[in-house]
């Protein structure tokens, strides 16, 4: 199976470096600018293109987006129109419901499957199987140490070096947390596009200077079922915004979807 990826951040190269455990012949990275693959890991089957078409004209089999929420709104739905599948990591770009309908139609049109990954969390086969039969509500909280918010809208609320126990900065409702601090809730993303939507997940977002690891802590209620999840995942390597299981989980889908290629 050829594989295409979007990036080359700390969750692509986590990525990467373990992509011996799936069954790719051939990578091709669209990297724009201060990607080197020199030396990483398995280079030898790494190419770095400049463009989408020339990743395109590679011709994966399927197309892992690990670039913001700027690239699923460049590129997702030509990707999807050429027939080529796409799992893209930045799910919270999905609150522009205009966006998903259009990236949607394209997957339609092109007989291409959009695949959302987990990410940082689990339970999500759970949340859809809720969804088919009735309303389902989540409230989400999500905590990190207060690095991991620098550079966001959370410096405009709290001072993030003065903070000597949890505070929260933000509560709200799913699409406007998605859109206030996109590099930090794809995980609440994932949660409303299992089925609730986004005006059914509630989010309240904590920087906490004694946590050494990010958590998310989120609860499920349906008429038939009450559920609750508690994870807590290290940082991916550069990057304290993202838990490393996030790489995980992107790793699981080009399995998954090699499997199905395979059974064809």
């Amino acid at each position: 199976m050829r594989l295409g990826v979007i990036g080359y951040g700390a969750v692509a190269q986590t990525l990467i470096e373990r992509l011996d455990t799936v069954p790719v012949s051939e990578t091709d990275i669209l990297v724009r600018s201060g990607g080197n693959l020199a030396g990483a890991p398995g280079s030898r089957r790494l190419k770095s293109v400049s463009t989408l078409d020339a990743l395109l004209a590679a011709n994966p089999d399927l197309i892992v987006e690990c670039a913001g929420h700027a690239a699923v709104v460049e590129h997702a739905e030509a990707i999807l129109r050429t027939g080529v599948s796409l799992v893209p990591l930045s799910l919270g770009a999905f609150a522009d419901a205009q966006l998903l309908a259009r990236v949607q139609a394209a997957a339609a049109l092109g007989n291409a499957r959009l695949i959302r990954p987990a990410g940082a969390i689990a339970g999500i086969d759970l949340i859809e199987a809720l969804s088919m039969e009735g309303e389902v509500r989540i409230t989400y909280t999500g905590t990190k140490p207060p690095q991991a918010w620098r550079g966001t809208a959370a410096e405009q609320t709290i001072d993030l070096s003065a903070l000597t126990g949890p505070t929260a900065f933000f509560s709200g409702p799913a699409r406007e947390a998605a859109s206030r601090f996109p590099k930090s809730t794809n995980v609440v993303a994932a949660l409303a596009l299992a089925g609730p939507g986004f005006e059914r997940v509630s989010v309240t977002l904590v920087a906490d200077p004694d946590a050494s690891a990010n958590r998310h802590a989120y609860t499920v209620n349906a008429s038939t079922c009450q559920a609750a999840f508690s994870i807590e995942s290290g940082a991916a390597t550069g990057n304290p915004r993202t838990s490393l299981t996030t790489a995980y989980s992107l790793l699981r889908e080009i399995r998954v979807f090699a499997e199905l290629i395979r059974a064809d």
